[in-house]
């Protein structure tokens, strides 16, 4: 046996060690809590794009179609449209796109119509006068028609007492005469007068979508006889613009969200100007945005409600409403934006 005493380790060094063992466990607790936060960001932000991409694609997609096979004759844009759809009765209007401009910076809505047919739709016209009791329309040709097609009978002119008729074609349906249910209801005071009123075909079902946001900042589409359908989440905000051509050169002078009260109103809008905002879907614990989004409307068309830029670009924007969402500075947003032509409106002016 050594006489030599073997020493172990001494408090002090234990404490040392133990010391130096946690600022290593808090450097590497940083270093991850960090790397996982930029993580996070990144995975939502990109969830973000993928929201706002989606749900602009679709719109776009939605509004290229829409007006398919009711511009033939300018004048009916804006007719009111009343009938019986899916069992119950709707009111709709002529017109390619509606915008419902939401209050105090609200989210708006679109409401798109367009024929769902898969040929071509051809306006058929009346050769006969149809009186508000008639069940039966005799008109020129009935090529484009087939039974169970929802037609829509446009007066010579259109006001608060002659309005367009939605009807569905009933048999027996002959070369010169379409029959139908009766419309009396629905029918204008007097009549759809020979060689001056004609019938529009919008196919076996309308094709009348909604595009919102909902209380939950998803964007949903709504079919004119069927619930809403999600698209995509996190849209907290969607604008609107009509685009119109105030002095019939075919270029857009001004965008707003006036919705025409006339038929030479109507023909002035020739596209629509839509701009959607996603958020980001982590909650950052510091506060990482200090302002309203910003759609960036340039300065060569007038824009209703722009202003100048906060970021002192020198261009004009329109600020885009996220204050009225529960702790909003501590999200990231970002704003996609379009221009769509309404080309059936162009192509059939």
């Amino acid at each position: 046996m050594s006489g030599k005493y073997q020493r172990g380790l001494l408090l002090i060094e234990l404490m040392v060690g133990l010391f130096i063992g946690l600022l290593t466990t808090l450097a590497i607790t940083q270093v991850l809590s960090i790397a996982e936060g930029q993580r996070r960001a990144a995975t939502s932000g990109g969830d973000a794009q993928v929201s706002g991409s989606v749900s602009l694609h679709t719109i776009q997609r939605e509004l290229r179609q829409a007006g398919y096979g009711l511009g033939a004759n300018p004048a009916a844009l804006g007719c009111q449209i009343k009938g019986s759809y899916g069992g119950s009765n709707v009111s709709i209007t002529l017109a390619p796109i509606v915008i419902t401009d939401g209050a105090s910076g609200a989210s708006d809505s679109l409401s798109v119509l367009s024929s769902s047919r898969d040929g071509a739709t051809v306006p058929v016209l009346i050769t006969s006068d149809h009186l508000k009791a008639d069940t039966e329309f005799w008109v020129k040709g009935t090529f484009t028609v087939a039974v169970d097609d929802y037609l829509i009978a446009v007066p010579e002119a259109w006001d608060s007492t002659h309005w367009c008729s939605l009807f569905k074609a009933a048999t027996p349906t002959t070369v010169t005469k379409i029959t139908h249910a009766d419309m009396s209801s629905y029918a204008p005071d007097d009549k759809y007068s020979a060689n001056t009123s004609y019938l529009l075909n919008l196919g076996r079902s309308i094709r009348s979508r909604s595009y919102a946001v909902n209380a939950q900042n998803v964007l949903q589409m709504t079919e004119l006889d069927s619930t809403a359908q999600d698209i995509a989440p996190e849209i907290v905000n969607l604008q609107a613009l009509y685009g119109k051509d105030t002095n019939g050169d075919r270029v857009i002078d001004a965008y707003d969200t006036t919705a025409p009260s006339t038929a030479a109103g109507w023909q002035q809008v020739i596209a629509v100007r839509v701009a959607l905002v996603s958020r980001s879907m982590e909650y950052e614990r510091e506060e990482v945005t200090s302002s309203l989004p910003e759609w960036d409307v340039g300065t060569a068309i007038s824009v209703s409600g722009a202003v100048d830029c906060a970021s002192g670009s020198g261009g004009k924007c329109v600020q885009i409403k996220v204050d009225n969402l529960t702790n909003w500075k501590h999200y990231r947003y970002k704003v996609y934006d379009t221009l769509i032509p309404l080309r059936n409106m162009l192509w059939n002016s």
